[in-house]
Formats: structure tokens, sequence, C-alpha cells
């Protein structure tokens, strides 16, 4: 959970794995879930946890490891049955406890600071809102949300378990270093 790469291609998804990323969630925004899964393949070879965005049936016919679900995306119940990790996205308290009763594995918590690569994203939470789910919660939160080398290490000492990077996805390296210069 420590680093999750948030990535639409998979020579990005290398470079951030090679640099300490644990987690590859695979983010094809718009793409048919036959596209997500003829691009996923090989994103399972990857040693790191594989998570496809948004795509249950693709997560499914991937074999990955996981799904993450924004909070309008359907197949929950899909998940749980097909025993998928969940990551559910949250920018509150009560959407992260609603996240954590429904099964989520992990919460994904943000943004925590305005972001570019979400355009519908919810207002930016900062460090309060972060460590305010992070305490109202007993499963793990990655933050999200304009999250770099810069600002990773305040979001682990704010209670996150770990990060999820976008634009940042290839500067794996630094945030891993500031990651653990926090714990």
């Amino acid at each position: 959970m420590k680093l999750h790469a948030v990535v639409d291609d998979l020579e990005t998804a290398r470079v951030a794995v090679a640099g300490g990323a644990t987690v590859v969630q695979l983010r094809l925004k718009d793409a048919s879930t036959r596209e997500v899964v003829e691009q996923g393949i090989p994103f399972r070879e990857l040693p790191a946890t594989f998570i496809v965005n948004d795509d249950v049936q693709a997560a499914i016919a991937l074999a990955a490891d996981g799904v993450h679900l924004g909070q309008s995306d359907s197949g929950l119940g899909l998940a749980l049955v097909a025993g998928l990790m969940i990551g559910l996205s949250a920018s509150t308290v009560e959407e992260a406890t609603q996240a954590e009763k429904q099964g989520a594995a992990y919460i994904g918590a943000g943004p925590v600071w305005a972001t570019p690569s979400k355009t519908d994203a919810a207002a930016a939470i900062g460090l309060d809102g972060l460590a305010a789910i992070c305490a109202a919660v007993s499963i793990p939160v990655v933050a999200i949300g304009s999250v770099d080398a810069a600002n990773a290490a305040d979001c682990i000492r704010a209670g996150a378990a770990g990060v999820a990077v976008i634009r940042a996805a290839r500067d794996s390296k630094a945030i891993i270093e500031a990651i653990d210069a926090a714990l």
C-alpha cells in the first residue's frame, strides 16, 4: 500500500515499479472493458499488486488483485463476490466510514490538494481532511491528489498508509524515499 502508481501505459508502470511502487493501478478513462483487458494483460507480470480502475469486469477478466471504484462507479457487489481487493474513493469522513462498512480493503482519500488529473474531483480536503479520514477508519488510507516527493511525507505524517500518484508516477524512487523518511 505504500505507493500506488496510477498509470495508463506499461512503460510508466515499469519505471514506477523499478523505483519502488508497490501497487500499479491501471487507469484508462473512457476505454471499453475489452480495451482495458487488452492493454492490461502485461501488467500481470509486474512484481506489484495490480489494481484496475473503475472496471470490475476487466479486473475479473485480467485476474487482477483488485479494483478501485469511485463514488459513482458500479460493480461493488460483483467485486465482493469475485473476491477482489476493493479500494473505494472518499473525500469525507462519512464516505470513508461508509466505504469501510461496504467492504473496502482500503480508502483512496482525496484529493488532498487540487489536481488537474481528475477534472471532476471533489474540493481539496487538505492534510486536516486526510487526517480526519485516517482517524475515522480502521483500514488503510491512501492519499491522492497532487501528491509528489515534496509532500508525500506530510500525507504519511497525517496518518495515511501510503500515497497514490499519477503525474509523479515516474518519480517513484524519490517518493518512496520521502515516505520512508516519514516512517
